[in-house]
Order: C-alpha cells, then sequence, then structure tokens
C-alpha cells in the first residue's frame, strides 16, 4: 500500500528545495571577485571577435556591407 502523503508538507518541501537551488546559483554567479569577473567577460568579448572575424558575410548590425575590409574594395 502507499504511503499518505501531505500535499501542504510536501509543497513546502518543494518549494524550500527550488529556493535553495536558486541561491546556490546566486552565489556562484554573484559571488566572485572584480578579477574573475574581468577575466570571463574578456574572455567573452575574445570568443565574439573570433567568431566575427571568422564570418563569410560581414555585414554590421544594420544590415549594411561593412566597409573595413580592404579585400572588399573595388577599386
Amino acid at each position: 500500500m502507499a504511503d499518505i502523503v501531505n500535499l501542504r508538507q510536501f509543497k513546502k518541501q518543494k518549494a524550500r528545495g527550488d529556493r535553495e537551488a536558486q541561491a546556490e546559483q546566486n552565489r556562484a554567479l554573484h559571488g566572485r571577485t572584480k578579477a574573475e569577473k574581468q577575466r570571463d567577460r574578456l574572455t567573452i568579448e575574445q570568443a565574439e571577435k573570433f567568431v566575427e572575424a571568422h564570418r563569410r558575410d560581414r555585414r554590421s548590425k544594420d544590415g549594411e556591407p561593412r566597409d573595413d575590409n580592404p579585400q572588399d574594395r573595388k577599386p
């Protein structure tokens, strides 16, 4: 036979677990030093630059072709 479960207590226990998981995630995200945040920001910027530099279609955000590549210029 199945155990009887008090749904009110079950809901409270699940909510506590959810809050604890959120708190753990916040501690990992916000509990970092300034140097760690700068390092992560620099890593992200370098990755974005790398991807942007290796795109085949080099267009700006507004859809216009960029003029920063001398090979694309016509004489």
